[in-house]
């Protein structure tokens, strides 16, 4: 059973996460659940289920192994400033088409409005840190052992949808009102993208960097499906899929995953 666990370690991951996931939305949509354990458990209990299923099969080294893409922080600057500013440029661009489509001037076209407060920037940092270490660190790295970079991220995308779906159906913990079909392809392409940055270079740290700044962009630039309307979020992600596979294509990472692809398990 463990040989058999051990093979079809991703997997088995990729398929019971989003599981376990829908049973603990089910309990928070029951009130059996505290507002605050929800919030924050459901991350957690994601990582939890890995770090048994890895400690399992691999034992502890393989757990220290989950974390180690967010001690590789020595990376060239452009990937800092890539992360940081990568997000918030799609967001412009966004709002950009929307403004041309909905018959706007130039000067209304960008609205930005910085009212996270700090608690929630420390939070979103927080989910960003869970998300990365799961989806990135571990899912996307493993299973580019056994498929393309492109294909493993988009496998990996599925799955985080998944994931993500009982959660925009209960409508708490998560921006409200998020169309399914726009929140797939917009997971598609961060899944994309975070394998982009990752492949190209080996940080968590920047990857994290990412991650966290979609988070932000979401809120200050009004692109949440509440505050800037659904056809702006559909269009964010539209815009985003798209320019991930523009980057995909020019800055394949399979080069540089090479080793992963054949490193044995």
């Amino acid at each position: 059973m463990k040989e058999f666990i051990r093979k079809y370690e991703i997997w088995i991951f990729l398929v019971f996460g989003p599981f376990f996931n829908a049973f603990f939305v089910l309990a928070r949509s029951q009130k059996l659940i505290h507002p605050f354990v929800y919030n924050h458990g459901r991350f957690c209990v994601l990582l939890l289920f890995l770090i048994i299923l890895v400690n399992y099969t691999r034992g502890i080294e393989g757990v220290k192994n989950i974390f180690k893409p967010m001690l590789n922080w020595r990376v060239h600057i452009k990937w800092y400033i890539f992360g940081l500013l990568f997000a918030f440029s799609i967001g412009i661009i966004t709002q950009m088409i929307r403004g041309f489509i909905d018959g706007k001037e130039l000067t209304e076209m960008i609205t930005i409005r910085f009212n996270i407060p700090f608690r929630g920037v420390i939070v979103l940092l927080l989910w960003a840190f869970l998300g990365e270490v799961v989806w990135v660190s571990y899912c996307i790295r493993e299973l580019s052992k056994h498929v393309k970079p492109f294909y493993a991220s988009q496998i990996v995308g599925v799955s985080w949808t998944l994931w993500f779906i009982p959660i925009v159906i209960l409508g708490e913990g998560v921006l409200p009102g998020i169309p399914i079909i726009p929140l797939a392809i917009f997971m598609l392409g961060i899944a994309g993208m975070c394998m982009v940055v990752y492949g190209n270079s080996r940080s968590g740290v920047c990857v994290l960097l990412l991650q966290f700044m979609v988070n932000i962009s979401l809120n200050i630039l009004l692109l949440s499906p509440t505050r800037g309307g659904i056809p702006t979020f559909t269009t964010y992600a539209i815009v985003y899929f798209i320019v991930m596979l523009i980057f995909m294509y020019f800055m394949n990472p399979i080069r540089k995953m090479r080793p992963a692809l054949t490193q044995k398990h």
